[in-house]
């Protein structure tokens, strides 16, 4: 059927349309109240269109629709569209987090951790938590106070010690069978899940009750324990503010643009004090002079609370289109009246100008300063890894080696977001032959935290594997001999062919939920930036070691040159090149005069051979 056969069937009806490019490629998804009237107005020829349709006119060589029953309908698909098939034409909210939620997952020995995304797992989701450093507060105090497993282990009791979590009072150790059985690290998962759930009377008057049932028993060592416990849940019951049924709850949106990039910034307000601020940033929009806000933001706040909490207001600084259909859209999602308000005049009117203010500022940090908050930086990459604490310390392995010649590893060290270039390592491989990355990656890491552990040096929180799961099971094995799995391996695997980016993550023990990298993600310009610090240092070291290799494969031709002579030649010329040009009298310090003149006759002869074609 032909493109105008098509248009003359399009009906009169609400629904989505999906414009296709002549690969057959998704380009644009769009909705209406009529189908036929909108989809036609793209074929027909205008001085008047603007930049969005033009485009589109020059690439439409098909099109699909969906009828709906109802706008609200069309709003909901029309969203779910642009995210599964991403379209070029379509405004795209690149980060769709929600405000972190602390999940407790669903396993005989749970843990907590902090995580932006909700997933049908079977597992505990609590939140939202505003303002998100209470999320981290909170997990602080599960891992210190109820000593919850932090690590990703399949616990079975078989290990023969427990790891340094234990020994630090952070675990219960349900690792080694003895230290805690099932039934006491259930009581433990109970009291964390009454106190997730928001229970902090009722489980501090149960702790107190527990701690007088022992110190009656005569066992003071435990009713101090709950006392303890007691205490914490008191002090944090004090701080909690999970926003469940605030009523004064407000996003307020403000955003900067100029030219094709634009910063958009959202604070929340929750019972009338800001508590939360987030960014969002675009750098490819249309050039077009007529392009305004009016033309993405429906789009983008259909598509952010679509994952997000709905709040009661929604403040904005101008009007859109859909602005009435999305208001009744999200009051059937949050189950009372949503209000999308364009403040002209008054006080809310001034907290647009002030959060327009701030995206501005938000605007010259990301596209001309460029120099992000470094807390904030490692809190999302936390978040995105489901770390249970704050990686502080990050170390990252590299494997470089020209057909398992000089094989070599480095290694570099960033602690709170900055290269630690004092910590950095590199390591001449000595156990394996030829080229064997896994061998060479367990030997390094291996090598890297024996020597850290017996002289009594700092571990990291966090350590990248440069390679895909080969790499990070050879690492995982080296850990697993020193008993430090509970640090966690990241594998950074490169896309086939190109070696100097990142296409997605590998957790040890995860490897079958793969996260894929994101460029538009501080916390992920940080694992590229380490991870090129770290083939960097790995590239140096492999030159330098082939480049010496080289210089005394040279200088052994002629007769007369041992190591000492070799050493002082290397360390006076510093290359193979500036030997070569160098004459009689420059050579004759180091090495005397018989072996200066043998030196520069080599080389004469050399410079004297034919060249060979």
């Amino acid at each position: 059927m032909t493109l105008d056969e098509k248009l003359k069937r399009l009906p009169t009806a609400a629904g989505i349309y999906l414009h296709k490019n002549a690969a057959g490629k998704i380009i644009y998804v769009g909705k209406a109240k009529n189908l036929r009237n909108r989809v036609r107005q793209y074929f027909q020829s205008s001085r008047n269109a603007d930049w969005k349709t033009r485009q589109l006119h020059k690439l439409i060589a098909d099109f699909e629709f969906i009828v709906v029953d109802n706008e609200v309908e069309a709003l909901v698909l029309e969203a779910n569209l642009i995210k599964k098939h991403k379209p070029s034409f379509n405004v795209m909210l690149k980060d769709d987090k929600q405000y972190p939620h602390l999940k407790m997952t669903n396993e005989p020995f749970p843990k907590v951790v902090i995580t932006r995304k909700i997933l049908k797992d079977g597992a505990s989701y609590y939140g939202p938590m505003l303002p998100a450093s209470l999320a981290r507060r909170t997990l602080d105090l599960v891992n210190k106070a109820f000593q919850l497993r932090t690590c990703d282990l399949e616990i079975d009791g078989r290990l023969p010690r427990p790891c340094l979590e234990y020994h630090l009072k952070r675990c219960l150790g349900p690792c080694v069978k003895g230290l805690c059985t099932q039934d006491e690290y259930q009581e433990a998962a109970r009291d964390v899940k009454a106190l997730l759930e928001g229970k902090n009377k009722e489980l501090a008057v149960d702790l107190e009750r527990r701690m007088w049932h022992f110190s009656e028993k005569g066992q003071y060592e435990l009713a101090a324990k709950y006392r303890d416990l007691h205490r914490a849940v008191i002090a944090l019951g004090e701080q909690q503010k999970m926003a469940y049924t605030a009523e004064l709850d407000i996003d307020i949106f403000g955003y900067h643009r100029e030219g094709v990039r634009l910063a958009l910034q959202l604070f929340t307000m929750r019972e009338g004090r800001i508590v939360g601020r987030r960014e969002f940033f675009w750098e490819d929009l249309p050039e077009d002079d007529g392009f305004t806000g009016a033309d993405f933001l429906g789009e983008i706040l259909t598509q952010y609370y679509s994952t997000d909490y709905v709040p009661r207001e929604i403040h904005v600084p101008t009007d859109f289109a859909d602005r009435a259909t999305l208001e009744k859209l999200l009051t059937e999602r949050r189950g009372k009246r949503v209000q999308i308000i364009v403040p002209k005049i008054g006080e809310k009117r001034h907290m647009i100008g002030l959060v327009e203010t701030n995206a501005r500022i938000a605007f010259d940090q990301r596209f001309r300063v460029l120099k992000p908050d470094s807390q904030k930086v490692l809190e999302e990459l936390q978040e995105i890894l489901e770390l249970s604490y704050f990686p502080q310390r990050i170390e990252s392995f590299d494997i470089s080696n020209i057909s398992g010649s000089e094989n070599v590893a480095g290694i570099v060290v960033f602690e709170n977001g900055k290269p630690a270039r004092s910590g950095y390592r590199r390591f001449i491989i000595k156990s394996v032959e030829g080229a064997n990355d896994f061998a060479s990656m367990h030997e390094a890491v291996y090598r890297r935290y024996k020597r850290i552990m017996d002289e009594g040096g700092q571990l990291p929180e966090l350590i990248f594997i440069d390679g895909g799961k080969g790499q990070l099971s050879a690492a995982t094995a080296a850990m697993r001999e020193l008993d430090l799995e509970q640090i966690m391996l990241v594998g950074l695997v490169k896309p086939p062919k190109r070696h100097s980016e990142i296409s997605h993550l590998l957790i040890r023990g995860r490897e079958d939920k793969p996260i894929q990298f994101d460029r538009n993600s501080l916390a992920f310009r940080l694992v590229l930036q380490i991870r090129e610090e770290t083939h960097k240092t790995a590239i140096e070291f492999h030159r330098k070691r082939r480049e010496k290799r080289d210089f005394t494969s040279e200088l052994s031709e002629i007769p007369g040159i041992g190591d000492k002579r070799k050493m002082k030649l290397l360390r006076e010329f510093g290359s193979i090149e500036r030997i070569a040009k160098a004459s009689v009298e420059e050579l004759k310090p180091l090495v005397g005069a018989k072996a200066a003149g043998e030196i520069a006759e080599h080389f004469e002869k050399q410079r004297s051979l034919p060249v060979q074609n």
